[in-house]
């Protein structure tokens, strides 16, 4: 473990905060070859709350690869005529992203397709390398070229090196789990073979399901199972690499072990809080339950005196649920969601969170007029969005407001793949619980303890999780240079100059 202490984690709160993802993987292998880009695209749209900005699909037929990814979500991205144009296949890799800084293009989507000395490679990765810097160092020295900002090419470079000497593909990944390090979900996809495999401390979700004709899946989470009527099998495990493959007496599914173990099992518990689908399942625990207790707890530690209790939609809404029945306080719909208008934390500039806010909620005056609320939401990050959503209440007539958090204040960056990459932008770590309730406009305010967040999946087939984020308590080395800066940065003055809607890193150069 290594905890960062205040002073380090604001020194170096933007040295890792190149292109990090929270993103959705999702791969598919069939028995016989079919319409597996309509099955992948159906897989991603029930993915597409792990990430807005881009999309893409690679299908393979027989070994030849087809793909088509760009910048948007998954309905504007595929038509029918482009799915069909992916023609049919028996296995296919799909992937959904969003980053939180860097540039938004089309190099950046994934998934990635390789060809290399040993036949073509499709790769899919959600999280964040905490070595990149290191690796792609290293790579650059010998000759390699880059074409993105993501670190996912990292991971493709020493893929392809390890299966130069490797006897199969799983291996060569089972190779580079060796040298990289931090958070990856991958799905890699050769000629003949579909490979899932999860970081040795299991920060991100992956799971397998099985299809009515002998097919497999595997996706970031089960309700993308759901999405092409297939059956929850189980976990991958962290550090396991499993292997799907025709054999002569059918498809086989295997499993390498080697890894697994080798690190303490830290499932990000911000999964459970804000990231995954309710109706999902992680590592044994259900989500929605998960964010039930959390609610419940908010209850015991901060009752108050109210006539109704309701949740920001979506992730706030099982929360309030939890509260509501814990506390006796009724439950109801305070505000109706525009379910066409994306996620504000999601959303990479602050000038598109602000202006996401006021067209995604509106209040219901004839539930919160004159009424004393309790308003559960998960999390507050930049306190933007609370304040707005506040103010909508206020307006729509509420007598008084207390906002309860499902989840603890935000006091360090992660480095495993979520938006959370300065402490420049986290509020709690510039003012008091009292004075962020004075800002934002509530009466009263009240958090998950850190405590409390490490019981709310006590039914995880995990021994903890990764709360790093809320007290500094890293599972691996963190603070490294950002490897991709010095692209951004003019010649003539060395200032930086950002991408359209994002702000730069404030960092030192790595000098290479």
């Amino acid at each position: 473990m290594q905890t960062v202490g205040a002073d380090l984690a604001q020194t170096n709160s933007k040295t890792d905060s190149g292109i990090h993802e929270e993103c959705g993987v999702f791969g598919i292998y069939r028995p016989q070859a079919g319409p597996v880009a309509h099955d992948t695209y159906y897989g991603l749209y029930a993915l597409q709350h792990r990430g807005q900005e881009s999309c893409g699909i690679v299908v393979n037929d027989d070994g030849v690869f087809a793909m088509h990814r760009d910048v948007g979500l998954v309905g504007d991205i595929f038509t029918a005529k482009d799915l069909d144009r992916l023609g049919e296949g028996h296995m296919a890799v799909g992937h959904v992203r969003y980053g939180t800084s860097g540039e938004v293009s089309r190099e950046n989507a994934q998934p990635l397709l390789v060809n290399h000395i040993k036949g073509a490679m499709a790769l899919a990765h959600n999280g964040n390398l905490t070595n990149a810097a290191e690796l792609r160092q290293t790579l650059e020295l010998r000759g390699s070229i880059f074409h993105s900002t993501s670190d996912t090419e990292v991971i493709s470079y020493v893929i392809t090196g390890e299966r130069l000497h490797a006897p199969s593909i799983e291996a060569a990944v089972s190779g580079a789990m060796r040298k990289i390090e931090g958070a990856y979900s991958l799905v890699v996809m050769s000629p003949s073979k579909l490979v899932a495999a999860r970081d040795p401390f299991g920060f991100r979700p992956l799971c397998i399901g099985k299809l009515e004709d002998g097919g497999y899946v595997v996706a970031s989470e089960s309700c993308a199972l759901d999405a092409v009527d297939a059956v929850f099998v189980r976990d991958v495990e962290p550090g396991e690499v499993v292997t799907i493959e025709e054999t002569e007496a059918g498809i086989n599914v295997k499993s390498d072990r080697t890894h697994c173990g080798t690190k303490p099992h830290r499932m990000c518990i911000f999964e459970y809080i804000y990231f995954a689908r309710p109706d999902s399942s992680l590592d044994g625990m259900s989500v929605h339950t998960a964010r039930m207790r959390a609610g419940a707890f908010l209850a015991q530690s901060h009752p108050v005196d109210a006539d109704i209790v309701i949740g920001v939609p979506d992730s706030g809404l099982s929360a309030a649920m939890g509260y509501a029945k814990e506390s006796g306080i009724p439950y109801d719909t305070g505000f109706i969601k525009n379910k066409y208008i994306g996620r504000t934390f999601i959303s990479p500039g602050q000038s598109t969170r602000e202006k996401g806010v006021r067209i995604k909620l509106n209040p219901v005056p004839a539930v919160v007029a004159g009424k004393r609320v309790v308003l559960v939401d998960d999390s507050i990050v930049r306190g933007t969005t609370s304040k707005r959503i506040i103010r909508l209440l206020r307006e729509a007539g509420a007598k008084e407001i207390h906002l309860r958090v499902s989840a603890p204040p935000f006091l360090n960056p992660c480095y495993y793949g979520t938006d959370i990459d300065s402490r420049d932008n986290l509020i709690a770590c510039h003012y008091t619980t009292e004075e962020i309730r004075e800002k934002i406009g509530a009466d009263s305010l009240g958090y998950l303890t850190v405590e409390q967040a490490q019981q709310i999946a006590v039914g995880a087939k995990v021994n903890g999780f990764c709360s790093a984020c809320f007290d500094g308590d890293y599972p691996t080395k963190v603070s490294l240079p950002d490897p991709f800066v010095r692209f951004h940065r003019k010649i003539s003055t060395g200032e930086p100059k950002p991408a359209a809607g994002r702000s730069l890193p404030e960092v030192k150069e790595a000098r290479l």
